[in-house]
């Protein structure tokens, strides 16, 4: 396998080892410099909730990801003299939104849904085969060429059934080499960072996440292309067209993939969302077949204790690109892995959820600087061993991040009671 591949699949490995945290307490103040907009996204039709929708301030490179329950919050530096955000979201029309003197919290923002209609839209004779050669062709022109300058807000937790043992978030600065073909990597560094763990389950099976951030990045399926859009990998699936649907005001084919072979590592299924008119992949979402459970846990498991069983369930990836003038930017990364662990020759099972997802809030194009070796946070690091500041709802300042949803927040909640009377 390319080493790209095989530095992906590393890093989607987790291991399990019993662990103990350090919390301390950090807590900064800032001026206020800046409008907060926050409240949810919801179906102007049905009223429901639009998860992870994209927010941002048009004609800049400021932005956030609405959350599983369509909340979020914007922060918009008065010092850009904007009056409107907008909201964008895969099968809705774009809309915009004024802001008002001082902000906007805890209101609905209802986004009206889109319909492709056929009539006047340009569809490709090919079959999607073809489509999706296409996207490999164009890559170097719909991505950019040139070396950006990212922030990005990184979350990541870990389940044990229904209760979180372990909450991790850090402000990232990330160097993104140009796409196409290059020999530069993305980089990553940590600008702050906070965790808050359940410290009570010492005497129980603790799991670690390998890569943090890294992780994330490695689903920019346009930037490392071994993963699913590479010649060689196309001849291990089969293609269908099975709809077409709106995303950022253009319409996009909806490209379902399986695997057509069996190989000596599992293969993935799922969804490329691509642009009908410039053939950008827009969105992919996708799964590990784990059907065969031992390839499926060469994968993930890099080291565990003796005698532990361990079983994949379920995996999801998702990642999304925003157009900006002709060029797509890599906007937000999501993966969740589902397992169950059990002792051998012991009354014990347990299943774990471990979820990371990555927001890009800002990006920069002009006096890019590359991160030195010695500031970045390494692929194969353990996150949770290196960000010991703990929650604080003041914490990130005028830096816009995603909103945790219910169920976070309230682990988050539990652990600030726990820490407090400690």
């Amino acid at each position: 396998m390319k080493t790209l591949l095989n530095n992906l699949r590393k890093s989607l490995r987790y291991g399990a080892m019993v662990i103990a945290f350090l919390i301390s307490v950090s807590v900064i103040g800032q001026e206020i410099d800046y409008y907060t907009i926050s409240g949810v996204l919801k179906d102007s039709k049905t009223k429901e909730r639009i998860v992870f929708g994209n927010v941002s301030v048009p004609d800049s490179n400021i932005g956030t990801v609405a959350n599983s329950d369509g909340e979020f919050t914007l922060k918009i530096p008065k010092s850009l003299n904007v009056t409107e955000f907008e909201v964008s979201h895969l099968g809705y029309h774009n809309k915009r939104f004024s802001i008002p003197e001082g902000g906007k919290n805890g209101n609905v923002f209802f986004v009206d849904p889109a319909s492709v209609e056929l009539k006047g839209v340009f569809v490709r004779p090919e079959d999607p085969r073809k489509i999706v050669s296409g996207v490999i062709d164009k890559i170097s022109d719909n991505y950019s060429d040139a070396p950006n300058a990212l922030t990005g807000f990184y979350r990541e937790t870990i389940k044990q059934r229904r209760e979180y043992i372990s909450i991790t978030e850090a402000l990232t600065e990330i160097y993104k080499s140009p796409y196409g073909f290059t020999l530069e990597s993305d980089k990553v560094k940590i600008l702050k960072g906070r965790k808050g763990s359940n410290v009570r389950k010492a005497d129980t099976l603790m799991v670690k996440m390998q890569g943090g951030p890294h992780v994330s990045l490695y689903l920019d399926v346009a930037k490392y292309p071994e993963l699913l859009l590479t010649r060689e990998e196309m001849d291990n699936y089969d293609y269908e067209i099975v709809d077409m649907v709106s995303f950022d005001n253009e319409s996009n084919y909806v490209i379902s993939f399986k695997p057509r072979v069996k190989l000596d590592y599992p293969l993935y299924t799922g969804k490329m969302y691509i642009s009908v008119e410039t053939l950008a992949i827009t969105m992919a979402e996708f799964s590990l077949d784990i059907s065969d459970l031992d390839k499926a846990t060469q994968i993930f498991v890099k080291k565990k204790p003796v005698g532990l069983r361990f079983e994949p369930q379920s995996t999801s990836y998702l990642v999304t690109y925003k157009k900006q003038g002709d060029k797509y930017y890599l906007n937000y990364m999501r993966n969740e892995i589902k397992f169950r662990a059990d002792w051998r020759r012991r009354i014990f099972e347990t299943t774990y959820t471990i979820m990371s997802e990555m927001a890009i809030t800002e990006r920069n194009t002009e006096n890019i600087t590359k991160i030195a070796a010695k500031e970045a946070f390494r692929p194969h690091a353990i996150l949770a061993d290196r960000v010991n500041e703990y929650f604080d709802e003041n914490y990130w300042g005028a830096y816009n991040t995603i909103e945790p949803d219910e169920s976070i927040q309230s682990a988050i909640n539990k652990f600030n009671r726990r820490f407090k009377k400690q």
